[in-house]
């Protein structure tokens, strides 16, 4: 197995090509159904076959790899820091001008693409990573722990207090139907909505996600910091799985019915923090259970499949925006709450797997994704390799 000194680990980015399957999953409601995250008002979900499908996705995949996204996220911050030492590099400089374009980008692709992006998430929250970069692996555990704790129980008080003060729900039609509008109109009108909504979402994105997500540096950190990838420990898997995969389960399904079926009381709110006090033990699940399967014949050969999808994740992040949004939005056929629900699923697969297609034939030519490029280019403040050499 190569060194974490020595090359990149292979099963790093074949998790990482993983977890894009799932933030598509999630990310193409948002695009496809201006009623994402509530079943309940949307007059389209007739068939319990449509309640069944959406509840499936709220129940295994939201809140839940976005999480693995930032546990690799940690996990590749350590490989940042041996590729500095290697090259006897100042490593400091290096994060922060990588963690600048990284803002950025992020920022650009929620102005124009997707209004509920992650990368500005993971700019801010990197610098934080970067100042606790001294941390030893089972303090960065702790802090991750009490994170967690913290942030997920303030949560289910203020469910708690907001059920005892009988305050209505919150949600209405409204955003639903400018949303239908805009991505319903002309490319034009989808800009706008991109650009107006981005600093609305931005800072309950940050709300919402950031505590958990910054956990999960923590926890990859920690996990780089030992070298869990490349020399794993020898985990009992089944005995891990039997703690790890049903209190996760537990915890989804109570957020999957409050998100879809209470949306904006403190029924959703007590089970927001639920679910992301209990979501970091499916994603621990997804994850061993992955590695479990790459160490297989036939897994070795998925793992080979994922790898170069997530070896350049964020362009194929960038492009999976693109994609939807040129499906579901005024930027190509308008889409949007056009398409069964059930369908949903089936063309995510369908995008993904011309993803592994086409991220696999561009590394044939070239050594990086061509935002990984960009972003390696202002890392290194030198221009690197476009194409492969012979």
């Amino acid at each position: 197995m190569p060194s974490v000194t020595n090359a990149r680990l292979i099963q790093v980015d074949a998790l990482r090509g993983f977890a894009l399957l799932g933030i598509l999953s999630v990310n193409i409601w948002a695009f496809a159904d201006p009623y994402y995250a509530s079943i309940s008002s949307n007059p389209a979900y007739t068939r319990s076959l449509d309640h069944g499908v959406r509840l499936l996705v709220a129940l295994l995949f939201e809140t839940k790899f976005y999480l693995l996204f930032s546990f690799l996220f940690g996990y590749s911050f350590t490989l940042q820091m041996a590729a500095a030492e290697r090259a006897e590099a100042a490593f400091v400089p290096r994060m922060l001008r990588r963690q600048l374009a990284l803002l950025a980008l992020g920022l650009a692709h929620g102005a124009l693409l997707y209004y509920g992006e992650i990368l500005s998430t993971y700019a801010l929250l990197g610098l934080v990573l970067l100042a606790a970069r001294n941390l030893s692996p089972a303090r960065a555990r702790r802090w991750a722990i009490r994170l967690v704790v913290v942030a997920c129980s303030t949560w289910m008080i203020l469910g708690v207090l907001q059920g005892l003060a009988g305050e209505a729900s919150s949600a209405t039609n409204g955003d639903a139907s400018d949303k239908l509008a805009a991505f319903s109109g002309s490319a034009w009108q989808t800009l706008q909505f991109h650009s107006l909504h981005l600093w609305e979402t931005l800072p309950a994105l940050w709300l919402l996600q950031g505590p958990s997500a910054l956990a999960m540096f923590l926890f990859g950190y920690a996990a780089g910091r030992q070298h869990w990838l490349a020399s794993p420990p020898a985990w009992k898997l089944q005995r891990l799985l039997k703690v790890t995969a049903p209190v996760g389960l537990f915890g989804a399904l109570i957020y999957a019915l409050a998100a879809a079926y209470a949306p904006g009381g403190g029924l959703e709110t007590f089970a927001f923090g639920l679910g992301q006090l209990t979501a970091p033990l499916l994603t621990a699940t997804y994850c061993l259970l992955m590695l479990a399967l790459f160490n297989t014949p036939g897994g070795a050969r998925l793992c080979t499949l994922l790898a170069p999808l997530g070896k350049m994740a964020l362009s194929n992040y960038l492009l999976q925006s693109a994609v939807l949004g040129l499906l579901f939005t005024g930027y190509g056929a308008g889409w949007i709450n056009q398409i069964e629900p059930w369908l949903l699923l089936p063309i995510a697969g369908v995008i993904f797997i011309g993803q592994m297609w086409l991220s696999a034939r561009w590394l044939s030519r070239h050594p990086y994704g061509p935002f990984e490029w960009l972003l390696r280019a202002v890392t290194l403040l030198a221009w690197p390799s476009w194409r492969r050499s012979e």
